[in-house]
Protein backbone atom coordinates (compact mmCIF):
# COMPACT_ATOMS: atom_id res chain seq x y z
CA UNK A 1 0.00 0.00 0.00
CA UNK A 2 2.77 2.44 -0.89
CA UNK A 3 1.09 5.56 -2.18
CA UNK A 4 2.69 8.83 -3.04
CA UNK A 5 -0.11 11.29 -2.65
CA UNK A 6 -0.29 14.89 -1.69
CA UNK A 7 -3.07 15.63 0.75
CA UNK A 8 -4.61 18.97 -0.05
CA UNK A 9 -7.99 18.77 1.65
CA UNK A 10 -9.75 17.18 4.58
CA UNK A 11 -11.64 14.99 2.12
CA UNK A 12 -8.39 13.71 0.61
CA UNK A 13 -6.99 13.14 4.09
CA UNK A 14 -10.07 11.15 5.10
CA UNK A 15 -9.84 9.03 1.95
CA UNK A 16 -6.09 8.36 2.05
CA UNK A 17 -5.52 4.59 2.16
CA UNK A 18 -2.86 4.87 4.86
CA UNK A 19 -5.12 6.97 7.08
CA UNK A 20 -8.00 4.54 6.50
CA UNK A 21 -5.85 1.47 7.21
CA UNK A 22 -4.50 2.89 10.46
CA UNK A 23 -7.97 4.06 11.49
CA UNK A 24 -9.30 0.56 10.93
CA UNK A 25 -6.48 -0.91 13.02
CA UNK A 26 -7.14 1.50 15.89
CA UNK A 27 -10.90 1.07 15.60
CA UNK A 28 -10.68 -2.72 15.61
CA UNK A 29 -8.26 -2.68 18.57
CA UNK A 30 -10.47 -0.30 20.52
CA UNK A 31 -13.64 -2.30 19.88
CA UNK A 32 -11.97 -5.63 20.64
CA UNK A 33 -10.41 -4.18 23.80
CA UNK A 34 -13.87 -3.10 24.93
CA UNK A 35 -15.56 -6.43 24.13
CA UNK A 36 -12.83 -8.66 25.52
CA UNK A 37 -12.02 -6.41 28.48
CA UNK A 38 -15.66 -6.24 29.50
CA UNK A 39 -15.91 -10.04 29.43
CA UNK A 40 -12.87 -10.40 31.71
CA UNK A 41 -14.25 -7.78 34.05
CA UNK A 42 -17.72 -9.34 34.21
CA UNK A 43 -16.54 -12.94 34.59
CA UNK A 44 -13.38 -12.47 36.67
CA UNK A 45 -13.74 -9.10 38.40
CA UNK A 46 -10.52 -7.59 37.02
CA UNK A 47 -9.77 -5.01 34.34
CA UNK A 48 -7.99 -5.89 31.13
CA UNK A 49 -4.98 -3.88 32.32
CA UNK A 50 -4.78 -5.93 35.53
CA UNK A 51 -5.06 -9.10 33.42
CA UNK A 52 -2.17 -7.90 31.23
CA UNK A 53 0.00 -7.31 34.30
CA UNK A 54 -0.89 -10.77 35.64
CA UNK A 55 0.24 -12.20 32.29
CA UNK A 56 3.50 -10.20 32.36
CA UNK A 57 4.24 -11.51 35.86
CA UNK A 58 3.21 -15.04 34.91
CA UNK A 59 5.45 -14.96 31.84
CA UNK A 60 8.42 -13.84 33.92
CA UNK A 61 7.88 -16.17 36.88
CA UNK A 62 10.00 -16.16 40.02
CA UNK A 63 11.40 -14.21 41.74
CA UNK A 64 9.23 -11.45 40.19
CA UNK A 65 9.75 -8.23 38.29
CA UNK A 66 10.78 -4.72 39.27
CA UNK A 67 7.98 -2.19 38.97
CA UNK A 68 9.87 -0.28 36.25
CA UNK A 69 9.78 -3.41 34.04
CA UNK A 70 6.01 -3.62 34.44
CA UNK A 71 5.73 0.08 33.63
CA UNK A 72 7.80 -0.34 30.47
CA UNK A 73 5.68 -3.25 29.28
CA UNK A 74 2.42 -1.38 29.83
CA UNK A 75 3.67 2.13 28.98
CA UNK A 76 2.90 3.42 32.46
CA UNK A 77 4.69 6.10 34.44
CA UNK A 78 6.30 5.13 37.73
CA UNK A 79 3.38 6.72 39.58
CA UNK A 80 0.87 4.88 37.40
CA UNK A 81 2.47 1.49 37.92
CA UNK A 82 2.79 2.12 41.67
CA UNK A 83 -0.93 2.90 41.96
CA UNK A 84 -1.83 -0.13 39.85
CA UNK A 85 0.38 -2.51 41.84
CA UNK A 86 -0.99 -1.03 45.08
CA UNK A 87 -4.53 -1.88 43.95
CA UNK A 88 -3.48 -5.35 42.82
CA UNK A 89 -1.72 -5.98 46.14
CA UNK A 90 -4.81 -4.85 48.07
CA UNK A 91 -6.88 -7.28 45.99
CA UNK A 92 -4.49 -10.11 46.91
CA UNK A 93 -3.29 -10.67 43.33
CA UNK A 94 0.37 -9.73 43.80
CA UNK A 95 2.90 -9.22 46.53
CA UNK A 96 6.07 -7.18 46.80
CA UNK A 97 9.24 -8.98 47.87
CA UNK A 98 12.87 -8.07 48.35
CA UNK A 99 15.04 -8.25 45.24
CA UNK A 100 17.75 -10.87 45.91
CA UNK A 101 20.10 -9.14 43.45
CA UNK A 102 19.59 -5.58 44.82
CA UNK A 103 19.21 -4.99 48.55
CA UNK A 104 17.38 -1.71 47.91
CA UNK A 105 15.06 -3.10 45.24
CA UNK A 106 11.63 -4.64 45.42
CA UNK A 107 10.05 -7.14 43.08
CA UNK A 108 6.40 -7.82 42.28
CA UNK A 109 5.20 -11.39 41.90
CA UNK A 110 1.93 -13.29 41.68
CA UNK A 111 0.25 -14.65 44.77
CA UNK A 112 -1.51 -18.02 44.52
CA UNK A 113 -4.78 -16.08 44.14
CA UNK A 114 -3.19 -13.97 41.37
CA UNK A 115 -2.10 -17.15 39.59
CA UNK A 116 -5.61 -18.60 39.89
CA UNK A 117 -7.16 -15.36 38.65
CA UNK A 118 -4.76 -15.20 35.67
CA UNK A 119 -5.69 -18.74 34.65
CA UNK A 120 -9.43 -18.12 35.01
CA UNK A 121 -9.24 -14.85 33.06
CA UNK A 122 -7.04 -16.42 30.37
CA UNK A 123 -9.64 -19.12 29.74
CA UNK A 124 -12.32 -16.47 29.24
CA UNK A 125 -9.97 -14.37 27.11
CA UNK A 126 -8.83 -17.23 24.85
CA UNK A 127 -12.43 -18.18 24.08
CA UNK A 128 -13.24 -14.58 23.16
CA UNK A 129 -10.05 -14.07 21.15
CA UNK A 130 -10.99 -17.16 19.16
CA UNK A 131 -14.56 -15.95 18.64
CA UNK A 132 -14.03 -12.25 17.89
CA UNK A 133 -10.48 -12.18 16.48
CA UNK A 134 -9.44 -15.45 14.89
CA UNK A 135 -12.68 -17.03 13.70
CA UNK A 136 -13.52 -13.95 11.62
CA UNK A 137 -10.24 -14.15 9.65
CA UNK A 138 -9.57 -16.63 6.85
CA UNK A 139 -7.69 -19.54 8.42
CA UNK A 140 -4.85 -19.31 5.90
CA UNK A 141 -4.16 -15.66 6.89
CA UNK A 142 -4.15 -16.00 10.70
CA UNK A 143 -0.49 -16.86 11.26
CA UNK A 144 0.74 -14.12 8.92
CA UNK A 145 -1.58 -11.58 10.52
CA UNK A 146 -0.34 -12.51 14.01
CA UNK A 147 3.27 -12.13 12.83
CA UNK A 148 2.51 -8.74 11.25
CA UNK A 149 0.96 -7.57 14.52
CA UNK A 150 4.07 -8.72 16.41
CA UNK A 151 6.27 -6.69 14.05
CA UNK A 152 4.07 -3.60 14.43
CA UNK A 153 3.98 -3.93 18.21
CA UNK A 154 7.74 -4.36 18.56
CA UNK A 155 8.49 -1.49 16.19
CA UNK A 156 6.16 0.83 18.09
CA UNK A 157 7.58 -0.30 21.45
CA UNK A 158 11.12 0.37 20.29
CA UNK A 159 10.17 3.84 19.01
CA UNK A 160 8.70 4.94 22.36
CA UNK A 161 10.82 7.08 24.64
CA UNK A 162 11.61 5.64 28.05
CA UNK A 163 9.07 6.77 30.63
CA UNK A 164 10.30 7.98 33.98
Amino acid sequence: MVMESVIGSAREAAQDGRVLAFGRLVGAASRLEHILGRAIEEECGISHLVFEVLLILGRHGEPGLPMRAIGREQVLTTGGVTRLVDRMETAGLVERTDDPSDRRGRLVRLTPFGEETAVRAARVHVANVQRFFLDVLPEEDRDRFAEDLRILSNTARDALPRLR
